[in-house]
């Protein structure tokens, strides 16, 4: 899938101002921009590309430069990635099919520069602009306080980064919150985590909460009701739920909604996300009406007295689309503008 935009203005450019590559890595797909190269960030080329047919993301990478004119002139990129940056510059994720080392991949593309952003703190740099992109307002009022903002989202795990504003800029922490334990209120919930826990000494939040997570919730609730579920994909348990077809099926989708309501009010209140709270990610869009209907915003808001806080800030899906490719171009013009100072 492609979706070009304007010719590749390569040349006559000054070199720190000349177009780079920005890619935002998910453990399904690689959607990658050309970028030009100030600020504000935009998307020249972009394309969306399956991991699982490369290799490795030198390659998908490559294969993108092959599609563009021009192309022996942009030596720079930078990727947005899922996961826990080691001290050699590799990433530790157990969500990609191929290991990610930007020192090796930058040789294999021969790039003067390449680097490496966790994926949700790229969305969280992108954040100014998720407005733009915004589909459905959950909860909480239209405009909100200045403050901390959290973008949290299932994909194929669960990602959150916070945005906190500053007085010389935004910082963005990014978070390992997925990684962090599940905890469950009802006692559906609880039978599930039994059922989880038989396999697992740690059920982690995106061991439920990611597109996995959707066929682990829907097999250990079919396990919990004595019955057999015939669904195996996350688009197949969505698309039955969906359709009303498929009562297992529907209730997995709305055990999902409250346990994802459960852990973003927890979330929100552990960061002081006063600001607001974006939901993004590859799921979510397609079962906005399904998640607005759910009791997910009741979970949300059950927190004890704390329910006054959360009804205060603005819950607010957005489309991922394009925001991890920008957040990571803005995220990467922001490390060559202190480079320079």
């Amino acid at each position: 899938m492609a979706a070009t935009t304007t010719p590749l203005p390569v040349t006559g450019r000054r070199p720190e101002h000349a177009p780079f590559v920005a890619a935002d890595v998910g453990g399904t797909h690689v959607r990658i921009g050309l970028v030009h190269g100030c600020d504000p960030v935009e998307v020249l080329h972009y394309r969306k590309y399956a991991c699982a047919d490369f290799p490795g993301l030198a390659e998908i990478i490559a294969a993108f430069l092959a599609t563009l004119p021009g192309a022996d002139a942009i030596h720079r990129g930078v990727i947005a990635c899922a996961g826990h940056a080691l001290e050699d510059g590799s990433l530790l994720s157990v969500n990609l099919p191929w290991p990610v080392a930007p020192g090796r991949i930058r040789a294999q593309l021969g790039f003067d520069d390449f680097r490496l952003v966790n994926d949700f703190e790229a969305v969280a740099h992108a954040v100014a602009a998720a407005d733009a992109h915004s589909l459905l307002r959950l909860s909480g009022p239209e405009q909100a306080p200045p403050g901390p903002t959290l973008v949290v989202g299932p994909g194929t795990g669960l990602g959150a980064a916070v945005r906190i504003p500053g007085r010389n800029g935004a910082t963005v922490l990014a978070t390992e919150a997925g990684q962090a334990s599940l905890t469950v209120s009802t006692e559906l919930e609880i039978a599930v985590l039994q059922a989880f826990l038989r396999e697992h000494r740690h059920v982690s939040i995106e061991h439920a909460l990611s597109g996995p997570g959707l066929v682990r919730l829907h097999l250990a609730l079919a396990q919990v009701r004595g019955t057999t579920p015939a669904h195996g994909t996350p688009d197949a348990i969505t698309a039955a739920a969906l359709s009303g077809d498929d009562a297992l099926a529907r209730d997995t989708l709305e055990l999902f909604c409250g346990l994802l309501g459960s852990a973003v009010g927890d979330m929100a209140l552990l960061y002081g996300a006063h600001g607001g709270v974006y939901l993004a990610g590859g799921i979510l869009p397609r079962i906005r009406d399904f998640l607005a209907h759910s009791s997910f915003v009741q979970r949300f808001l059950d927190k004890g007295p704390m329910c006054e806080v959360l009804l205060r800030i603005p819950v607010t899906l957005v489309e991922h689309g394009q925001l991890g490719v920008i957040g990571a171009a803005s995220w990467y013009l922001g490390q060559d503008q202190n480079d320079n100072e």
